[in-house]
């Protein structure tokens, strides 16, 4: 059997916690032969509702699963951690400004950081699902400058899903006949997913839906609300298909990207494509197995080009939200 490793999971007792833990112990993140060590982290009032989780991680016998640690100190929580998936966030309430939110966040991200920098394994990777997922990252990559840039992720897998099943109902296909659809920008209301270079079954998307209105009147829009939509009809946020995207996330990263496809998830920028080097920024992604690569040398078209720029637009503005809590 290979050595465990050890998995930080914040939120985990909370309904993306919920949803996400099972997977991870029976061995879909990081494969059927890989044993984990999970370590569930919570807010001290949330401990007894850990234990019940903890309780029914135990009852589903995981082979895979070789201990359980459940903690509100995030010091031990985040202990020898090769993968921290940050979940746990303090979600926007009525009448709350998002600068607010971004400052009630950026305080819990600061801490965390702090806390796998200072005892997390020298291969820790971080993925940041917890909203304002894109700015939560940048916070936290920024207080923890002892671990490379390249290993902070934000989640935006979740609009790639939803994008490609919108695409593969409209045009009658399995979802796995959509590739190279890629999420631009921010995990919000302005995220941009570029139909333009997606394809299905090999064709390019805008010749196989040839309804051009239908892409700008419900295609962006209904990618972009979905989440409103999922809480307007359940009267409760996305937990599983959140989950699964995060499972999906860690799988593309640690896994080689076939040729015909790529993948979304939000990175430190460089500048590529003219976006202001330092946000976290979605762009179209490919993986080796080890690193990741932004696919360059995209034709972006003019449509295009104006939703892109309109999300880095938001990032930046929620950067200078946050400059107090970037060193």
């Amino acid at each position: 059997m290979k050595a465990p490793v050890h998995v930080a999971v914040t939120g985990a007792a909370g309904q993306i916690g919920y949803s996400l833990l099972a997977r991870i112990a029976s061995g879909q993140l990081l494969g059927p032969d890989q044993p984990v060590v999970l370590r569930l982290i919570e807010i001290e009032p949330a401990m007894q509702a850990l234990e019940g989780v903890v309780m029914e991680l135990q009852d589903c016998a995981f082979p895979l699963l070789n201990d359980i640690v459940p903690t509100y100190d995030l010091n031990e929580g985040f202990n020898k951690a090769s993968w921290a998936l940050l979940v746990g966030s303090v979600p926007r309430k009525a009448g709350m400004e998002r600068k607010d939110l971004l400052g009630i966040n950026g305080k819990i991200f600061t801490s965390q950081s702090k806390a796998i920098q200072d005892n997390a394994a020298s291969d820790i990777r971080t993925l940041v699902v917890g909203n304002p997922c894109n700015t939560n990252c940048l916070i936290a990559m920024n207080n923890a400058p002892d671990i490379p840039h390249d290993r902070w992720f934000a989640m935006t897998r979740l609009d790639e899903n939803r994008a490609k099943t919108q695409l593969a109902i409209k045009a009658g296909v399995e979802v796995t006949s959509v590739k190279k659809l890629a999420i631009w920008g921010n995990h919000s209301a302005t995220m941009y997913p570029n139909y333009f270079d997606a394809t299905i079954d090999g064709k390019a998307i805008p010749e196989v839906i040839t309804d051009e209105a239908w892409f700008k009147k419900d295609f962006i829009p209904t990618v972009q609300q979905r989440g409103a939509a999922i809480i307007k009809a359940r009267g409760l946020s996305s937990a599983a298909s959140a989950a699964n995207a995060a499972i999906d996330t860690v799988k593309s990263i640690i896994t080689p990207t076939p040729s015909d496809d790529y993948f979304s998830v939000a990175v430190h920028s460089k500048g590529e494509y003219g976006i202001e080097p330092g946000l976290i920024y979605s762009y179209p992604m490919q993986s080796d197995g080890q690193n990741l690569s932004i696919i360059e040398g995209l034709d972006v078209n003019a449509f295009s080009q104006e939703k892109i720029k309109a999300t880095e637009a938001e990032l930046s503005e929620e950067k200078s939200m946050v400059s107090d809590l970037l060193p």
